[in-house]
């Protein structure tokens, strides 16, 4: 038998009946519902108070793999400048990027979608329902025109925004035909169609990583190159065999496809298996692993003694370290060990130019970008003068005021980077790897290596905001007017 402690409120809950209880959690809900449709209001009107015109350019989402980038909104909503979004988001207590989906979904609503927004603010379709449906027609392709989103709009308000994905990109296939959106398709012709089409590729998805430390690979190559392909891993796997390994058949070939990868030939392996190590003084390593792993370390009498397991930086994932001994025990591996880095310790440059060594003890001190909310590795951000460097301080006979110093350091992506330098935002170090930031309007956060803490949070109410790492809601509010009257930005 289970006993549930009884927790506060629960003498409360008791004198309530089940009708009253689902009566109350069905007012919560309606309470919810109400406040997410307020905050699509206010998410378009702080769209409307900044124009791209107030400070630089639009703000948009980069498109994986593409060189191109896609607007926040569709065609005939108004832009909205880029660094707006930051300040919304760290307000609402979520990433950048989830601020510009809410403030793109509430214009894609307002402007192109004006049955499913009336309907929202009626109370007769959730938000997040209509919020998907957004989603869906900001990001199609192609892109949908006003008069086709609108099609859509009056088809999805038709039913009262009751409509599943796979209907909604039905529907979406449909209004791209009746309006003539595709582009040609020289694929499509039944007879010479293949000559347009080629599907050649190799596809490694490095963001499906199997808990036994495997990966897959996808690919499509020339006939003549996939027999030769298949030729020499058939090879490789039956010398692996011969050499005495007795791993099955499918083993042998994917290792022998990463001996390939290394441009390692049987010849190779025969020599270093039968006569002790090959000769390979003036051959290139063939593989040289940049691996960043973290492992815990103690020490036992003279021996330093590593935990089982350790975290990757890439993805940070989980790696055993008997997989790193494989890794690096393998043929022709050059292994590089740097020095431990002392993160306490404070480093300093006589220039405006960082040193790898500070660099790399910044990255592992701050991990992610420093910017409340954003989660962006380190290693791929840059390294930011908290004080900016003055690079005619020494010329004129001044002290640095924003010296190259571990304390006047910190990683930033690039797009904080940028909102930092050009815009009202302002941060402090108030400890290694403690950050205190400054939004344009006085919110004040602090960030270091648990999260983003709030420091003013009562500060909040002014927007009627709510804050919140996951769908914003409120049990406040009363169900919002469409306003009227506010001064629309430009069109494009």
């Amino acid at each position: 038998m289970i006993e549930v402690a009884a927790g506060p409120g629960a003498g409360e809950a008791d004198a309530l009946t089940a009708s009253d209880l689902l009566a109350s959690i069905r007012l919560e809900r309606a309470a919810e519902n109400t406040a997410a449709a307020r905050q699509l209001v206010l998410a378009a009107q702080w769209a409307d108070l900044h124009p791209p015109e107030s400070i630089h350019s639009a703000a948009s989402f980069a498109v994986p793999g593409c060189e191109h980038e896609e607007p926040i909104a569709g065609d005939g909503a108004p832009l909205v400048a880029e660094f707006c979004v930051a300040e919304l988001g760290t307000v609402l207590g979520i990433s950048t990027t989830a601020a510009k989906k809410l403030i793109g979904h509430a214009l894609e609503l307002r402007h192109r979608l004006p049955r499913l927004w009336a309907q929202v603010h009626a109370g007769a379709v959730p938000a997040w329902r209509a919020r998907a449906v957004a989603e869906t027609t900001i990001h199609t392709n192609p892109v949908l025109t006003r008069e086709a989103a609108g099609f859509v709009d009056a088809q999805v308000a038709a039913v009262a925004g009751r409509i599943g994905p796979a209907q909604l990109d039905r529907l979406v296939a449909e209004t791209i035909k009746r309006y003539d959106l595709a582009v040609a398709d020289p694929a499509a012709d039944p007879e010479d169609g293949y000559l347009s089409v080629d599907p050649r590729h190799v596809t490694v998805h490095d963001d499906d990583v199997h808990f036994a430390g495997t990966m897959r690979i996808e690919a499509e190559v020339d006939l003549a190159d996939a027999l030769d392909f298949n030729r020499a891993v058939a090879h490789g796997a039956e010398t692996l065999k011969a050499l005495g390994s007795t791993e099955s058949l499918d083993a042998r070939r994917a290792k022998a496809l990463g001996n390939l990868a290394r441009t390692q030939t049987a010849l190779d392996l025969h020599a270093s298996g039968a006569t002790g190590p090959a000769d390979t003084d003036g051959l290139p390593p063939a593989r040289e692993m940049v691996i960043h792993a973290h492992f815990d370390a103690s020490l036992s009498g003279d021996t330093t003694v590593f935990g089982p397991t350790g975290r990757m930086e890439n993805g940070q994932r989980l790696v055993l370290l008997e997989q790193l001994r494989a890794w690096c025990g393998d043929t022709r591996t050059r292994v590089t060990i740097k020095p431990v880095i002392d993160l306490n310790a404070t480093l300093t440059a006589q220039t405006g130019k960082i040193p790898a060594l500070i660099r790399e003890q910044i990255i592992l001190r701050d991990r992610t970008c420093v910017f409340p909310r954003c989660s962006r590795p380190a290693r791929g951000c840059d390294v930011d003068h908290i004080v900016p460097w003055d690079e005619h301080a020494e010329a004129e006979g001044r002290p640095q005021p924003g010296p190259t110093t571990t304390g006047n350091l910190a990683a930033l992506c690039r797009f904080h980077h940028r909102l930092k330098t050009h815009s009202g935002w302002r941060y402090e170090t108030t400890a290694p790897g403690i950050f205190e930031w400054r939004s344009p309007h006085g919110y004040r956060y602090r960030r270091d290596h648990t999260g983003t803490t709030e420091l003013d949070a009562n500060h909040l109410d002014d927007l009627g905001l709510v804050t919140g790492a996951r769908a914003p809601s409120s049990t406040s509010g009363h169900p919002p007017d469409i306003p009227t009257g506010i001064p629309r930005p430009r069109r494009r």
